[in-house]
């Protein structure tokens, strides 16, 4: 995790006198690029990092620097503290608590908690999620099955790299070579897991997860235009509340959605079907032709109810 990991680095660089990006990549496995990255946010945080050339050049931090209370204020060690608890519960990390421990000790004594995460993970995602990190961590590939958004199940075996709370969701991202790419897969998709007793070596030059996207071709985005009815306006805005929206003086809504390839997005479809009578499609015509044959033949298993 990005936090647990800037955190370590300083503490690396406050115990040791000079580390090389290549040295802490490989440690972290994460890219040079992402270390440079990670320095620049350090550095931007108040610690002064200096860079040294040569055969024997990296990063240290300035001499006679040492670490002050004054640096992290009361929010900053709780929230801090707040959201590595949640990690530390999710993943049973050692380290993340470790790390607790040590903000703890220039936190202030008394802690009002004003800040809370919860993951909501359940037992068996907890499992798999521990399995993939002890996988990250050892360099072990996994074999597991996994259903893709056609509904299509297939074995992979995969290079785990990083793993990623967004959407809602978790995921796994690394190279899958059974594709022979690298590809980021839904946790909650994903069957199967097994950890072989192989390994693999360090990524170097490990594309973003944006540019594999984009290599992958998602396509260009469309907008869908949806018009919610008051009932259903507080389950829309749980669904699709970064999206722009219009209310009217009726007490109904109008959402614009950007989605790539509507016509195929079928997560798209249960979501709005989902919403009943209490949403329409009013863009594109075709996605509402879609949903309407989709209605008839859910229709045909009740006809005899």
């Amino acid at each position: 995790m990005k936090l647990e990991r800037l955190i370590s680095m300083i503490y690396k660089l406050l115990n040791h006198e000079v580390l090389s990006a290549s040295r802490l990549a490989e440690e972290y496995q994460v890219s040079p690029r992402t270390i440079y990255r990670d320095i620049d946010v350090i550095c931007a945080a108040g610690f002064p990092v200096v860079s040294y050339q040569g055969m024997k050049g990296g990063y240290g931090m300035m001499d006679g620097y040492k670490m002050d209370k004054s640096l992290l204020g009361t929010y900053d060690v709780n929230s801090l503290i707040t959201v590595l608890s949640s990690l530390s519960t999710v993943f049973d990390d050692e380290r993340a608590q470790g790390t607790i421990e040590r903000l703890q000790t220039i936190g202030p004594e008394v802690q009002t908690a004003s800040l809370t995460v919860d993951f909501d993970t359940r037992r068996t995602e907890q499992d798999v999620l521990r399995h993939l990190r002890t996988a990250i961590t050892g360099r072990n590939i996994v074999r597991f099955d996994y259903v893709n958004a056609q509904n299509e199940r297939t074995t992979r075996e995969m290079e785990p790299l990083r793993l990623h709370f967004k959407y809602r969701n978790w995921y796994i991202y690394g190279y899958c070579r059974t594709r022979r790419d690298y590809r980021e897969f839904r946790l909650s998709r994903l069957l199967d897991l097994q950890l072989t007793g192989e390994t693999f070596g360090p990524h170097p030059d490990l594309p973003d997860e944006a540019a594999s996207a984009n290599r992958g071709g998602q396509g260009q985005l469309e907008e869908v235009v949806v018009r919610v009815g008051p009932e259903a306006i507080a389950e829309a805005l749980d669904q699709f509340h970064q999206m722009e929206r219009q209310f009217h003086p009726d007490g109904s809504m109008t959402l614009r959605i950007p989605v790539c390839r509507p016509l195929q997005a079928r997560w798209l479809w249960s979501i709005l079907l989902g919403f009943g009578s209490g949403a329409v499609v009013l863009e594109p015509p075709e996605l509402r032709s879609i949903l309407k044959e989709q209605l008839k033949n859910t229709l045909k298993h009740y006809e005899e109810v």
